[in-house]
């Protein structure tokens, strides 16, 4: 990870490390470089890069309105979420701006004008108004993941790779950020499949790190898939999902977490899906839901995805079991 890619909001406390009455002497300097380096890490990279986005709408807001955005006041962050709610942001989105300026504050030693009943009232008012509920992607169920590997050309680099990455991702349950950490050397080979270790994932940001185990398959086996890929593009260290170039050059460095939401509504394209519906999430959910519709046991489809509360894998069982033995069967 690129320790030099800072969010805004971490440069006031790397500041505040040289900041002294009595400056430190210089055989301390490798000392707060070091510090430096992990204040910058504080934040996963894709949460910096959100926030940092965030500040700055923020920022660019408060110039056209001639408001200060550091420090800020209550008044100008119940206005700013207003008019975000307008344009047709959602509350989900409008959170995440706030703790971008909560952040914001909190790093510069000033008192967030986002703990104020003030802030608070805008934020509820607008949840009430605009509703909380997530504008969710479609799962990309097995049918679907079937439908959408079948017209690719394995023969290509590309095609190879984009089979190998739908499957793998179906099959492993993973978050896209986690798809594309995976390294060869994660990659442990059992009799019956694979176990695939994540380094670090979005629940797991001290990285303690997990397995994933992955069952072989009879006609669109994710194991085969993959070693087919692997073979292909000759990669043999490093990771194992990267960019392939015209000419039939393959990348050294990994994809990032949004080439496999383009991916995944490439392929859905193909199978004659709303490409809109999906997302790189459709992989995660697709298994789980596909997982519930087979009757698997919860704690085994926690096993795969990693999930901490059976309460949000239950969701999954609950939406593929809407229709059985319903109250109302018979009625009519």
């Amino acid at each position: 990870m690129d320790k030099t890619d800072d969010s805004d909001q971490n440069k006031p406390a790397i500041r505040e490390l040289a900041k002294s009455p009595d400056p430190f002497p210089e055989h301390l300097e490798q000392e707060v470089e070091l510090t430096k380096g992990y204040l910058a890490e504080q934040h996963a990279l894709s949460t910096r890069r959100a926030y940092r986005a965030d500040w700055k709408i923020f920022e660019a807001w408060c110039e056209q309105k001639e408001l200060s955005p550091l420090p800020a006041r209550p008044e100008t962050v119940a206005m700013f979420l207003s008019s975000e709610a307008d344009q047709g942001k959602s509350p989900a989105t409008l959170r995440r701006r706030l703790a971008a300026i909560r952040l914001a504050h909190r790093m510069a030693n000033l008192e967030s004008p986002t703990n104020s009943e003030l802030v608070k009232g805008a934020f509820a008012g607008i949840r009430r108004v605009h509703g909380t509920a997530p504008n969710a992607k479609e799962p990309a169920i097995a049918e679907r993941i079937r439908a959408m590997v079948d017209p690719i050309d394995v023969d290509t680099l590309a095609g190879a790779r984009d089979r190998a990455l739908l499957l793998l991702g179906f099959s492993g349950a993973f978050r896209r950020s986690e798809l594309v950490s995976i390294q060869v050397d994660d990659l442990e080979r059992k009799e019956q499949g694979l176990i695939v270790s994540i380094r670090k994932s979005k629940t797991d940001q001290e990285g303690v790190g997990d397995t994933v185990p992955i069952i072989q398959a009879d006609h669109y086996c994710p194991i085969r898939a993959l070693d087919h890929w692997l073979k292909l593009s000759a990669i043999e260290s490093g990771p194992i999902f990267r960019r392939v170039y015209k000419g039939g050059k393959v990348g050294t460095t990994a994809l990032s977490a949004y080439s496999v939401v383009l991916i995944v509504k490439k392929w859905a394209t193909q199978a004659d899906l709303k490409a809109d519906d999906f997302a790189g999430h459709s992989l995660r959910s697709g298994f789980l839901t596909s997982a519930a519709m087979n009757r698997a046991s919860l704690f085994k489809m926690m096993e795969v995805s990693r999930h901490k509360d059976p309460k949000t894998v239950m969701q999954y069982i609950k939406k593929s079991e809407l229709f059985d033995d319903h109250a109302g069967e018979g009625l009519l």
